[in-house]
């Protein structure tokens, strides 16, 4: 249940034409009143000889008892209670109890109060209602309405209980501003799939995503095909900006504008610059991260590596880190997301843009970002997106199912982070994106993986059986389930490849299996496959490297042998 307070008005007769009238698309049907403050309130929408002006008289009888100098300016009280469409179809009488329990909360009709503001309730649609109120009460004064919108939220989670409706996560004030209606039926009679709003809002987050400075961020609007308005000060200073789409325009032909900080909190002028500062500490990598994962891989797959191993890092920071590093390194992702649903290939695109989307709202909340901590995964967007889009190196499958596999784990974690601290819309959003990046992974990891599983398939049986007992002498606990699962032969060829380049497969396992929990993961096989393929600094893609299926056995890493290649194979690198 979504009860939302509408800007105050000054004419109540032209709300009360408004909420009978049958609307632009012929979406309002059989309205009528369903509560009022007076059972004998005279109901246009049933009684033929009812008027609109008889219901805004009515109405208007405080405000007009006051002398002019007294009566408020805005004395319009407009509330929507919106269900959701899942939810059962409510009654007359059970919607006529809400609107009782929404004035009683919000302060327009105290319970038992019999000198509190006029009201009227109309039902126009099967699943909301409409609620106006004159702000003046029948004694003379004005209503006490401080957190209107916040107690009817809070009464809108009460009845959601009762009633057996869709229980929506608290707010914290911290989201961005819904479209209205009348956006939304706009939205509908153009056939768009989003609201300009949402698409605008969506538009904007990717053009920031590791930017720099004013310069590169306008340029990026308006390579999007946006229009771009800027704001600036008699000095010439730039004060802020507004957007628009080119084909979005009002009754008189004029492009609509919205402000940064109308699309999000986060969007305005103020908020991407402190993006850009460069004072503030570095984030320091794990003393035990992989750094250099990704140096010598060049192009959008190099970037992904790189991506992966920044993400590594925020993860480490996520486990062990402060709330302001967290929600740093939160922010942070987010950019990552927004820059990989810019430059990801088809099989992904959707997804990866869904999920960008989604966990915008996981970004936000009252927890204050450590300034500069995000700079990692800021400057890994920026390689996202200036490496170019995904789909012509070769690793365009292999090295997106990489850095997803990473994203998804990061997700998990702040999800985890969000519900511990009790940010109920952002821990909702951050798991609604980890299912996102499940159908992401599954589709760039499709190929790859199977090439993987087909090499492993066809390793001789003294090297398969030599990777077995790499696996159950480094991780016994998790051993015969990994064994058990599709994946195990593409773990099983990764080994190998890793012993090929002089790595010991026991303690690159070790570290794969210490560092992190796996047990949300779909498949351990999968996710190990990646982690030691990035560790190993190998090909993402399997068919970048030679098959090595019935090479001879590899000399063995002596015990304390520090892992990684071999100082010969660095130099021929």
């Amino acid at each position: 249940m979504i009860p939302r307070v509408h800007k105050r008005g000054s004419r109540t007769v032209g709300l009360i034409f408004y909420l009978y009238e049958p609307g632009r698309c012929e979406e309002h049907t059989d309205p009528h009143l369903v509560a009022a403050w007076d059972a004998f309130a005279p109901d246009p929408g049933r009684h033929p000889d009812a008027t609109y002006p008889d219901l805004a008289r009515l109405l208007d009888q405080p405000v007009d008892a006051l002398v002019p100098s007294r009566r408020p300016d805005q004395h319009v009280w407009h509330l929507s209670v919106r269900n959701s469409p899942e939810d059962p179809l409510l009654t007359d009488a059970q919607w006529a109890d809400i609107a009782r329990r929404m004035v009683a909360a919000t302060g327009i009709a105290p319970t038992a109060d019999d000198t509190a503001c006029r009201w009227a309730a109309v039902r126009h649609a099967d699943d909301h209602i409409h609620i106006v109120a004159t702000l003046v009460r029948e004694d003379g004064r004005r209503p006490r309405l401080n957190n209107d919108a916040a107690r009817a939220q809070a009464e809108a989670r009460l009845l959601e209980a009762e009633y057996g409706l869709r229980q929506l996560n608290p707010g914290d004030g911290t989201a961005a501003k819904r479209p209205t209606s009348a956006e939304r039926h706009k939205a509908e009679r153009e056939n768009r799939p989003q609201t300009p709003r949402e698409e605008l809002r969506e538009t904007v987050r990717h053009a920031a995503a590791g930017t720099m400075n004013e310069t590169e961020f306008f340029a990026r609007l308006t390579a999007a095909g946006l229009l771009v308005h800027q704001r600036t000060a008699p000095s010439g200073d730039l004060l802020g900006y507004k957007v628009a789409l080119p084909d979005d325009r009002n009754h008189d032909g004029e492009p609509v504008f919205y402000a940064g900080s109308t699309l999000a909190p986060d969007l305005s002028l103020p908020r991407i610059r402190k993006r850009w500062t460069t004072s503030g500490p570095e984030s320091e990598p794990d003393a035990g991260a992989d750094v250099s994962a990704g140096r010598r891989w060049p192009g959008p797959a190099g970037a992904r590596r790189r991506a992966t191993t920044a993400m590594w890092q925020a993860l480490l920071v996520i486990d062990h880190g402060t709330d302001e590093q967290i929600a740093a390194r939160i922010t942070g992702v987010g950019e990552v997301l927004d820059a990989l649903a810019t430059t990801s290939a088809t099989p992904t695109r959707s997804e990866l843009r869904q999920a960008a989307f989604v966990f915008e709202r996981a970004t936000r909340s009252h927890t204050q970002a450590a300034h500069g901590h995000d700079r990692a995964l800021r400057q890994a967007a920026r390689n996202l997106v200036y490496n170019g889009p995904a789909g012509g190196g070769g690793e365009d499958g292999a090295s997106t199912a990489m850095v997803i596999d990473m994203a998804f784990f990061l997700i998990t974690a702040a999800a985890h982070w969000h519900a511990r601290k009790n940010h109920a819309q952002q821990a909702a959003a951050a798991y609604q994106t980890a299912q996102h990046l499940r159908t992401a992974y599954q589709a760039a990891a499709q190929h790859p993986m199977a090439v993987l599983r087909q090499r492993g398939q066809h390793l001789t049986q003294p090297r398969l059986q030599r990777q077995t007992a790499h696996l159950r002498a480094a991780v016994p606990e998790l051993a015969e389930q990994i064994l058990a699962e599709p994946g195990w032969h593409a773990l099983a060829a990764t080994l190998t490849d890793a012993e090929a380049t002089g790595h010991d497969p026991a303690t690159l396992l070790t570290e794969a299996t210490t560092r992190r929990e796996l047990h949300t993961a779909d498949s351990i096989s999968d996710v190990l496959v990646w982690r030691l393929r990035r560790a190993a600094d190998l090909p993402a893609d399997p068919e970048q490297i030679p098959d090595t299926r019935n090479a001879t056995a590899p000399t063995r890493a002596r015990p304390g042998h520090q892992t990684g290649p071999r100082p010969d194979r660095q130099r021929r690198r």
